[in-house]
């Protein structure tokens, strides 16, 4: 899909969303970060699902979503007018903690729980059942840059682990010109913008840098953003606007948020060829995810050094995190409403039109087989 196709349907989705103060029937507080709620507009998805009467579902966390869950509150709403959904954008981190702390109906992430900060422990013991980390979206991580008289860019692993940790600082480096022979690649100085708040999107850029340069990126993966050089950013959208507005800019985001930006993206070579990052590219990579969660818990384990055939190998899949069975009723029959929808073929097939690609036919039945069983 062309980048002025997806700038154009964000402009559209923004043009719909009232943003405000989240607020929640569960008494979750405040929040000032890129609040949406969803207005009544008009579906064309086709899949209906059990509407509760009224009620008012919040939710936070992962940013890698949030143009995802607007557009799926919106179509949702249109169906289930009692219903309102709040979904805030933050971060991963303060999802699994707002979850955990009972403030919110489910969080978005974009990592499963940790066993080895007790997550998955503390979750369950806040739902009084077993908590669940369920795929919703698969959202590639975008290499966003802006380089006068560039348009058309490789990178690979070894290349963007080195101008990430400061080892290559000029776009006109021979690592850089040896995979880009034909550019006219200038001197400018790199400036690198990074995700500086506890984000999932920096967990899953990390793990394809530990998967395919473990040289260079000797860090564990984790969701503080490990490296010295460069410039932080709080959240997706402004590591975008930051590159959008440096010469000689290079950032990673999700791709709904270059797209916003009008950002010039990084085709990557995972050792397969150079390939350009689209729905169809990512939904080649991530098919071949595997499962590694037990009973209904759906991790997914995806391996990031394959090298697939034309398959776009920077992504992460966002986790709604939610009870298996929730101690109020009313809120477990949100949840299973709202998650029945965007889990729908309907659903997930509008989300290439806003950066983002579906899942996989073969997880999005597992999906949908553990979201009919919440309560």
């Amino acid at each position: 899909m062309g980048r002025t196709r997806l700038i154009s349907i964000a402009a559209l989705i923004a043009a719909g969303t009232v943003t405000l103060a989240a607020c929640s029937s569960s008494g979750n507080g405040s929040k000032t970060d890129n609040t949406t709620t969803a207005n009544n507009q008009s579906s064309t998805s086709s899949s209906t699902p059990n509407c509760p009467s009224s009620g008012t579902l919040s939710a936070d966390g992962s940013s890698a979503q949030a143009n995802a869950m607007t557009k799926f509150a919106t179509d949702y709403q249109a169906k289930c007018s009692g219903v309102t959904v709040n979904y805030t954008s933050t971060n991963s981190g303060q999802g699994v903690a707002d979850f955990i702390a009972g403030k919110i109906g489910f969080g978005g992430s974009d990592a499963a729980l940790n066993p080895d900060a007790q997550e998955p422990q503390k979750a369950t013991a806040a739902c009084g059942s077993t908590a669940l980390d369920i795929p919703m979206v698969t959202g590639p991580i975008a290499i966003g840059y802006n380089v006068s008289g560039v348009k058309d860019l490789t990178l690979n692993a070894e290349v963007l682990t080195k101008i990430f940790l400061g080892k290559i600082t000029t776009w006109n480096d021979p690592a850089i010109k040896a995979i880009n022979t034909s550019a006219n690649l200038p001197s400018t100085k790199i400036s690198v913008f990074f995700r500086s708040d506890a984000s999932g999107t920096n967990k899953n850029f990390e793990k394809y840098l530990a998967a395919n340069d473990p040289t260079d990126f000797t860090f564990k993966p984790d969701k503080p953003w490990p490296g010295k050089t460069g410039s932080g950013e709080v959240g997706s959208s402004k590591v975008a606007s930051s590159v959008k507005s440096t010469d000689g800019g290079i950032g990673y985001m999700e791709w709904s948020y270059a797209g916003n930006a009008g950002l010039n993206v990084s085709k990557i070579d995972n050792g397969a060829g150079a390939v350009e990052l689209s729905a169809t590219t990512v939904g080649n990579f991530v098919a071949g995810a595997t499962v590694t969660g037990t009973g209904d818990d759906l991790t997914l384990k995806i391996d990031y050094s394959a090298k697939t055939p034309n398959g776009y190998p920077i992504d992460l899949v966002t986790y709604e995190i939610v009870c298996s069975h929730y101690k109020d009723a009313a809120t477990g029959a949100l949840v299973k409403s709202f998650l029945t929808y965007t889990s729908s073929a309907a659903a997930q097939a509008g989300l290439p039109d806003l950066g983002y690609a579906p899942l996989p036919p073969s997880i999005l039945t597992k999906v949908q087989a553990v979201v009919a069983k919440i309560s």
